[in-house]
Formats: structure tokens, C-alpha cells, sequence
């Protein structure tokens, strides 16, 4: 069953994307040759706790980092760690904060540097498969809409959806109902209803859309390929007219 948030939880909910937001201004500038991604963590854990919030990702499912850090071929879940960003890569943070007992969730790809033509088509690729879903999105629309809309944007481009990972409902917990694929058909799927909250997160590949899971940490996803992936998210909320985007 999908959640359908009231007024006090929806005011809650805005409240964690504001806070997540601030999150991310602090983050923007750290992003360049030269740092760990180990440090860029410490920094976003330390600026959540400074808000009044907590980092869920911490511990969940013995996670050991409080923000998924991936770059180039990492599509999700890269493990924070001595790696040094270097030029012309460039590198997914996904956040997730809690606050007062809701969840916000969103995630940017950034270029370290300099970057190619093709990494930067990819990065802005993937932001506008983000739009043209969230376009979709309103009260009576089906699930499959957005879904639809981010898989032809993508493929239109030449570029990889991958199927394996999806976003997710939101709220009182970080991943809730319904699963929202990256690919689907128009028409199909659940009625979005006014009240519901998404993380909305394509992930888009240069190449092929497989992906592979690291046997070493068990959370590392990496295309099979070795080409670059990025990745683009936020929280939104479904209203009667369209869609709420919390985490911009």
C-alpha cells in the first residue's frame, strides 16, 4: 500500500527537503580533484547532524557511510573511502536525512574538474529524464507514466536504463511503497494519488544498462561495461495539479 501523507506530514516532509537542501549546498563546493571521498562524507554527516537530523544510511543494512559516493562506472551505492577524485571524472552523491521521523532523499552528479563533452551530455541526459518523468506527475496519473517518460528520454539519447535498481516511496521510512522503475509503459501501474511522496531517481549509463554487484562490500554497483553511469534524484510530492519537487 502506498502512503497518502497528510497535512502535518506533508509540512514535515518539506521541512527534511529544506534541510536536505542545505546539505547539498554544502557539498557542491568540495567537489574537486584532490579529495577524498571519504572526507566529502564526513562533511555531509557532520552538516546533517548540525541540522538536528540524522543520516539513515548509516548502519542500514550495515551500510558503513552516512552518503553513497559513486564515480564514473559506480552507478550506486560506492562506499566512501581513501579514492581520490582526479580530473575529468565525475561522481554521484546520494544523501538521505531524517528529520522529526521523515525521510528526504535525492542525489547529483557533479564533474570533478574538467569533464568531456560525452560525461557532461550524460549528466545533463539524466537530469532531463528527471523532469520529463516528474512532468507526468499529478493526482489520477499512473505510475507507468513517469516511468514511461524517463526510459524514452534516456534511450532517445542513445543511453542505458538500468533496471536493476528503482526509486521509492518515502516518508515515515527511506524506501516504502510503491518500487518506481526507470523504464515501463504509459498507462499502466498504480493511480498516483494527491498526498503521495517519491524519490524519483533515474540512473542512466553511457552504455550498456547491466550492472554488477561487488562481492568484495556487497553494496558497490557497477555497469558490466566500465562506462561511465550518472544519477539524478529528489523527493517529491504528488499535488492535484502536478508535482512537488522537496528536495530543490
Amino acid at each position: 500500500m502506498i502512503p497518502i501523507r497528510n497535512t502535518a506530514e506533508i509540512a514535515k516532509m518539506r521541512a527534511a527537503g529544506k534541510a536536505l537542501i542545505e546539505v547539498f549546498e554544502t557539498v557542491e563546493p568540495l567537489v574537486k580533484p584532490g579529495i577524498t571521498t571519504l572526507e566529502i562524507n564526513a562533511e555531509i554527516e557532520k552538516k546533517i547532524i548540525s541540522l538536528g537530523a540524522t543520516a539513515p544510511c548509516k548502519g542500514y543494512c550495515g551500510y558503513p557511510a552516512a552518503a553513497c559516493i559513486s564515480v564514473d562506472d559506480v552507478v550506486v551505492h560506492g562506499i566512501p573511502s581513501l579514492k581520490v577524485l582526479t580530473e575529468g571524472e565525475i561522481v554521484s552523491i546520494d544523501i538521505v536525512l531524517k528529520l522529526n521521523g521523515y525521510h528526504a532523499d535525492a542525489t547529483r552528479t557533479y564533474a570533478v574538474g574538467r569533464i568531456s563533452p560525452e560525461k557532461q551530455r550524460l549528466i545533463d541526459v539524466t537530469k532531463r529524464c528527471f523532469y520529463n518523468g516528474v512532468e507526468k506527475i499529478r493526482a489520477g496519473a499512473r505510475l507507468g507514466d513517469l516511468q514511461h517518460a524517463i526510459q524514452m528520454t534516456a534511450e532517445l539519447a542513445g543511453y542505458g536504463v538500468v533496471r536493476a535498481m528503482t526509486g521509492h516511496g518515502i516518508g515515515r521510512e527511506m524506501h516504502e511503497d510503491p518500487s518506481i522503475e526507470n523504464y515501463g509503459r504509459a498507462g499502466t501501474g498504480p493511480i498516483l494519488r494527491e498526498g503521495m511522496c517519491l524519490a524519483v531517481e533515474p540512473m542512466i549509463t553511457m552504455g550498456d544498462w547491466n550492472v554488477e554487484i561487488s562481492r568484495l562490500d556487497g553494496w558497490t554497483c557497477r555497469t558490466t561495461d566500465g562506462l561511465p553511469a550518472a544519477h539524478y534524484e529528489n523527493t517529491v510530492l504528488v499535488t492535484a495539479n502536478g508535482a512537488e519537487i522537496l528536495t530543490e
